[in-house]
């Protein structure tokens, strides 16, 4: 099968996006020896992927247009069918939320990441954001032979908010690549870490109102992630609460000082209000650091049992959930080793697999 992976959105502060896309390509060739990728990305793709232990094994189509002024929109739409039937691919998969409606003789797959945009709108973005995925995901949703999301919360939210037949929609959850051998060192004092986008919907606030509430504990709470508008109400926050020198801002971090705050961690905690997936809790549970996190879609799908759940609009749970991790270390030690085990259910290989599933449906229809 010759499949091309619309790319066209990736760039080195992606996320998760950026994350599924890294990782899901060697799993597919892995998944597939005989599977021809053809790989899509615009002038702004991290350099990095050219170094990747794949890149020899994948075709590279680097198309002529930017991420930061979003013509790769019309790249995408225009340039990548006409490209994608020349090279007579059976399928083209767009990995972020959209991709072009018409590929003639090619078939389509998109992911649907999360519908966060559309319950959350200028919570989730600015208005032209908002605008552009109301129209990019909701066109590509009702064109593509198949599509695919990462959660069945995800899935659920897609065939009630989009009316999408349940038949047409493949779950694909994400993985965790196992880390390499770090040993863990709990920060002194104690450190609470959350990767998470600086967005109102990842209800950051709250972790640092626990902080404030914590004085017995005093906590560091380290928040790394690019910088956005938002950041500024979170600092100005801290400050106003007087815990400003026990919040870490950090600003976009590569994989390998993401794995130092990981093991400098005393614990995780995720308060979203809404998740497509979240997979920063697999990584911090592959990594044996205990997690706490908001119970709401599609946290409790992926941490299972290996987390402590938590309302995120009220805040003495989030606070008294914090306090806990910080204060029993039994409990810790039980989250930790329940946490590896339940990483060790979401491999990347089964994200590939699941999706190869999904090209041959395409393929077939």
């Amino acid at each position: 099968m010759k499949v091309g992976l619309n790319l066209m959105f990736l760039v080195d502060a992606a996320g998760g996006a950026g994350r599924y896309a890294s990782e899901l390509v060697p799993a597919l060739l892995e998944a597939d020896p005989g599977l021809e990728l053809t790989v899509f990305v615009n002038r702004d793709a991290p350099a990095s992927l050219e170094h990747a232990s794949w890149a020899g094994d994948v075709d590279w189509v680097r198309m002529p247009t930017r991420f930061s002024n979003r013509t790769h929109l019309v790249g995408q739409g225009a340039a990548l069918p006409v490209i994608a039937a020349r090279r007579r691919l059976d399928v083209l998969h767009s990995l972020a939320n959209g991709g072009p409606p018409v590929t003639p003789r090619v078939r389509r797959v998109v992911t649907l990441l999360d519908l966060i945009w559309l319950h959350l709108g200028q919570d989730w973005g600015t208005r032209g954001a908002v605008m552009t995925m109301a129209v990019l995901t909701r066109v590509s949703a009702r064109t593509a032979h198949r599509v695919i999301t990462i959660s069945d919360a995800a899935r659920d939210d897609l065939v009630q908010s989009f009316g999408l037949d349940p038949s047409r929609v493949d779950v694909t959850p994400l993985g965790v690549r196992p880390p390499e051998t770090q040993p863990r060192r709990d920060g002194k004092p104690p450190t609470v870490l959350c990767v998470a986008q600086k967005r109102p919907y990842k209800n950051l606030a709250a972790l640092i109102h626990a902080v404030a509430e914590l004085q017995a504990e005093r906590p560091t709470l380290v928040l790394p992630g690019a910088p956005t508008e938002h950041e500024a109400a979170l600092r100005a926050l801290a400050e106003r609460l007087g815990v400003a020198d026990r919040v870490r801002f950090h600003g976009w971090v590569s994989d390998e000082e993401l794995d130092s705050l990981y093991a400098e961690a005393t614990c995780f905690v995720l308060p979203s209000l809404i998740e497509g997936f979240g997979l920063p809790v697999l990584e911090a549970m592959a990594r044996g650091v205990p997690v706490a996190c908001s119970d709401r879609p599609a946290l409790p799908e992926v941490a299972g049992d290996a987390a402590l759940l938590f309302d995120p609009t009220e805040q003495s749970t989030v606070t008294d959930a914090v306090r806990r991790l910080l204060r029993d270390a039994t409990l810790r030690g039980e989250l930790a080793a329940r946490g590896r085990e339940r990483a060790g259910q979401f491999t990347w290989r089964r994200t590939a697999e699941a999706t190869l599933v999904s090209y041959h449906r395409a393929a077939d229809e």
